[in-house]
């Protein structure tokens, strides 16, 4: 049997106010996809880097430092044990973000 085809326009098809689940899975890495139309609390991630990609709207993502926008297209890494919280630049926004499988989120 071939791989499944996964579709970005209808795993974002949702019309809660946050979704966040797995839509890949290869190696020890998860590929998830994250629609939101409010803020994402405060946190960091203690074993895992995480890889945000923008795919619709802008993406805010707020350090202790500084702010960083990614608009389509743009893509971010953040380091492990970085903490960060992530809200929509507009009404909304889809980003997929790429982190180890086991990646512990600590507020």
């Amino acid at each position: 049997m071939p791989p499944k085809i996964v579709s970005i326009v209808e795993e974002a098809n949702t019309q809660a106010s946050y979704e966040n689940h797995p839509i890949a899975q290869m190696n020890d890495q998860v590929v998830r996809i994250s629609v939101m139309t409010e803020p994402y609390h405060w946190h960091h991630h203690p074993n895992s880097d995480e890889t945000f990609l923008s795919v619709e709207g802008e993406l805010i993502i707020e350090f202790e430092d500084g702010t960083q926008v990614l608009r389509p297209g743009q893509l971010i890494t953040v380091p492990k044990g970085v903490r960060h919280r992530t809200r929509p630049g507009g009404a909304r926004s889809v980003n997929l973000t790429f982190e180890a499988h086991d990646a512990e989120s600590v507020s």
